[in-house]
């Protein structure tokens, strides 16, 4: 074996805290029935923030609208569980693969420019999507959304379960999602495609001169990503029954933002310690003072970066120590 592929394989070993995150998610799902609701929304959040990891802690593409292909996946989710079938399985895969082809169309116009520009045209193409879908009211629902969007059983291996209102059926299922996800999130950025979108984003110009093809690389990532992001919608609207404008909206993008720089960039798992830590922190705050929810949130932020923004934003550091 070369050295390179030695250091490849050493890298992608699993490490003890990745074995027992996931544990501890299996766990939460037998452990905190009465919390499945709670638990369900925090696990959609870290799947869109692990999405969003990709090209922004990977690749370094900087984004303001993620919030398209996370509204995206819900829509045609929801839409094809109220016009053609409502089994969630089937309906999750369609709404995977319209959201990549989505994404792969809207990855030609981050190609070029710099961050500032890609920070316009990101949250540009959330705008459109959010405006067609308040103009399309006949197909969406417009301002009230789209309403009677009833799922059928959930088929397993292990039977047949219905989804109910206390949610244990939708968060068992969000988790599989979640997990299978970030296999195949994990399998990517160790592999030579990851590293290389390190490489790029670590200096563009020099992994161009060495013979990496940028766009294409560039391209697939952001593809992944936003078939990623739709499958976390998609859990949304068949977990709720519901999709509305407010999945487009902007602040399901600022949301994402924050999450990350909670629980860190470029290794991962930071969507998901960061959901739990944003979720939880909104849930205790909002039912202490929820007049004041925007304004605590905003002194947690200002004292991680200005206190722990080494150790808490870039984790991944001290985690690959281990």
């Amino acid at each position: 074996m070369s050295a390179a592929a030695a250091g490849l394989a050493r890298a992608a070993r699993w490490r003890w805290w990745e074995g027992a995150l996931l544990l501890a998610l299996l766990a939460s799902w037998a452990l905190l029935p009465s919390h499945a609701l709670l638990l369900n929304e925090i696990a959609i959040l870290a799947l869109f923030a692990v999405s969003l990891d990709l090209i922004l802690g990977y690749a370094g593409i900087v984004s303001l609208g993620h919030a398209a292909f996370f509204g995206f996946g819900a829509y045609a989710a929801a839409l094809f569980a109220k016009l053609v079938m409502p089994d969630p399985w089937v309906g999750m895969a369609v709404s995977i693969g319209a959201t990549a082809a989505l994404g792969a169309v809207c990855s030609l116009l981050i190609l070029r420019g710099s961050d500032l520009t890609r920070l316009m045209v990101t949250l540009g193409v959330a705008a459109i999507l959010y405006e067609l879908a308040n103009k399309l009211d006949w197909l969406t629902g417009g301002a009230d959304g789209l309403q009677g969007v009833v799922m059928g059983p959930l088929l397993t291996p292990f039977g047949r379960f219905e989804f109910d209102l206390y949610g244990r059926t939708a968060y068992g299922y969000t988790l599989f999602v979640l997990i299978a996800c970030l296999f195949i999130g994990r399998r990517l950025v160790h592999s030579p495609f990851g590293y290389s979108l390190q490489a790029l984003r670590d200096n563009r110009l020099r992994a161009a001169s060495i013979g990496l093809s940028v766009n294409a690389r560039l391209v697939a990532v952001y593809t992944i990503a936003a078939g990623m992001a739709g499958a976390a919608g998609a859990l949304l609207a068949q977990t709720s029954g519901f999709a509305s404008l407010d999945v487009f909206d902007f602040h399901r993008s600022a949301e994402v933002l924050l999450v990350l720089v909670i629980g860190g960039t470029g290794y991962l798992y930071g969507g998901i310690f960061g959901a739990i830590v944003f979720k939880l922190l909104h849930d205790l705050v909002a039912a202490w003072t929820p007049q004041y929810w925007n304004f605590w949130l905003g002194v947690f932020l200002v004292v991680l970066v200005l206190v722990g923004r080494e150790k808490l934003t870039r984790p991944h550091r001290w985690f690959k120590r281990s």
